[in-house]
């Protein structure tokens, strides 16, 4: 927090500071990030396309695939291109106004909440699939598909309301440099000149509540997957249904353990570079590891983007 003065005026402009520390290198990170955006994009869209176009693939654990790669491409969308305008130094790449950074940080609170709730979604999917197989039909139902998913749309977008509404309170009237590629939280309580702690509390037990909540469904989803395992006694069979869930379970592992370091503390970070460098990492890095690692671990997928494409080398993966 910075010390309040009668002298400072309030803040309606913040400045990104990004990547500083790179600048001779900046043509080189704005292509290894235009790249890594462009494949993320590319990769989202043939998983939407080839579930929407593939019948074989019309069923729930593929529905909710297509919201996550729905979600993957707005979450990334909101902060690369303006991450990518301030490398080339483009004309107000870097500045964004007071309502447009709150906005940014809205719709990435937003979008990461959702992915929560989806990826418990899908964890339910596939505790219903191999733990009660033959009421699958019943209670992973169409109908319950789209409420599931509708419901995950839903508190994700209402996540972020009070957390948004108290940073609306703070006044900033200091320094508007935000040691950040994008908006986020902790950078901008360092350039308050308010009391943050009720700021700081609010957004701790936010988060909190949306990583146990949704991790606690997964856990429990996963505990009764791992106990029916152990009942299988074919170890082909046991390969066979835990494969279904590998895949989602590898996406949960890097997608939780980036958030659960990130936002689930009461202090601003002290380590803001190092805070960078996980952003990227769940901001933009997990976003484009999703699909491949969709694709790659389930041979649907695998099979429905050979025959959508028609590529030969896709069977021999």
């Amino acid at each position: 927090m910075q010390p309040y003065t009668q002298n400072w005026t309030q803040v309606t402009e913040f400045v990104m500071l990004g990547f500083a520390g790179v600048h001779e290198s900046r043509l080189l990170f704005f292509a290894l990030f235009l790249i890594m955006y462009l494949f993320t994009l590319v990769e989202n869209l043939a998983i939407i396309l080839v579930v929407a176009l593939d019948q074989r693939l019309q069923r729930p654990m593929y529905f909710f695939l297509t919201h996550l790669s729905c979600l993957e491409i707005w979450y990334t969308s909101v902060t690369v291109p303006k991450m990518l305008a301030g490398f080339i130094g483009v004309a107000g790449g870097k500045n964004i106004s007071y309502a447009g950074c709150l906005s940014q940080l809205f719709i990435f609170t937003f979008l990461g909440a959702t992915e929560c709730f989806l990826l418990a979604a899908m964890a339910y999917d596939r505790y219903v699939a191999i733990c009660m197989p033959l009421r699958y039909g019943s209670l992973v139902s169409w109908g319950t598909c789209i409420r599931l998913a509708a419901a995950c749309w839903l508190v994700g977008f209402l996540t972020p309301i009070l957390p948004i509404y108290l940073m609306s309170r703070l006044s900033f009237c200091g320094p508007n440099i935000v040691d950040h590629f994008f908006c986020d939280a902790s950078p901008l309580l360092a350039l308050s000149c308010s009391d943050v702690t009720l700021k700081e509390t609010a957004d701790f037990l936010v988060s909190l509540a949306v990583l146990l909540a949704s991790s606690a469904v997964i856990a429990v989803s996963y505990g009764n997957i791992v106990w029916t395992l152990l009942h299988i006694r074919s170890a082909a069979e046991r390969r066979k249904a835990f494969s279904t869930c590998a895949a989602h379970l590898t996406v949960v592992s890097l997608f939780y353990g980036t958030l659960f370091f990130m936002y689930v503390r009461t202090k601003v970070a002290s380590s803001i570079n190092f805070n960078k460098v996980v952003s990227v990492f769940y901001s933009i890095v997990t976003p484009m590891l999703n699909p491949l690692i969709y694709s790659l671990r389930n041979k649907e997928v695998k099979g429905a983007l050979g025959r959508a494409f028609s590529l030969k080398s896709w069977k021999g993966w």
